[in-house]
């Protein structure tokens, strides 16, 4: 079972590093982990203008192009980005945005795909939750499987306090312990995909 991490932050800090460490997990486990980050990346946003949907393909050659590949080849999900101004950072949006062209070529792409998300906040209660909820909005109107922590913890997903650095981010135990419980929902939610051929309940 392959497992994309997906980081939207602009910098190497908190975010990248707690994406890193739940791939890590999930190779213990072992499921194949790859992370791409839209650091450095050049990526244009959607347009909205209808080429992918007359030609199956996007308009901007850039490069999203590798990660369409890679969310071809992922089982499961892992959207992770910092909350700016209490929502996901304009990088994830823009992601979410370019998904439109894969979608336009194959209605089922992401459908039955498992997805959690991960939110780094700089302070305690930055939006961490409202981040998450726009990730899961992604993966409800895709038809993909979100999952949370579940109760006592990790309602919704995987946050964390970073206090804007990347030492707050590896000193927050709460926040390590919303991802342990939210990675195990995450694994069990896989290995059912995998028990059932990668096909979802009709």
């Amino acid at each position: 079972m392959k497992v994309l991490g997906i980081s939207g932050s602009p910098r190497a800090q908190a975010t990248e590093y707690i994406l890193n460490e739940a791939l890590n997990q999930l190779s213990e486990k072992g499921f194949e982990t790859i992370m791409w980050t839209a650091r450095a990346k050049d990526i244009e946003f959607c347009a909205h203008c209808d080429y992918c949907l007359e030609n199956k393909e996007c308009v901007i050659q850039d490069d999203m192009q590798k990660l369409y590949t890679l969310l071809t080849e992922a089982d499961g999900i892992i959207i992770a980005t910092p909350v700016y101004n209490g929502g996901v950072s304009a990088q994830i949006k823009t992601v979410m945005d370019r998904c439109r062209a894969p979608v336009a070529w194959d209605r089922k792409f992401f459908k039955g795909k498992v997805g959690m998300g991960i939110t780094v906040g700089g302070d305690r209660a930055g939006g961490q939750e409202l981040a998450l909820m726009q990730i899961h909005t992604f993966y409800i109107l895709n038809g993909m499987i979100p999952v949370s922590g579940g109760f006592f913890g990790a309602n919704l997903g995987a946050t964390f306090w970073s206090k804007d650095t990347l030492e707050g981010g590896k000193q927050d135990e709460e926040g390590f312990r919303s991802l342990k419980k939210t990675l195990k929902k995450f694994a069990e939610a896989l290995k059912e995909r995998e028990v059932h051929g990668g096909k979802t309940h009709e």
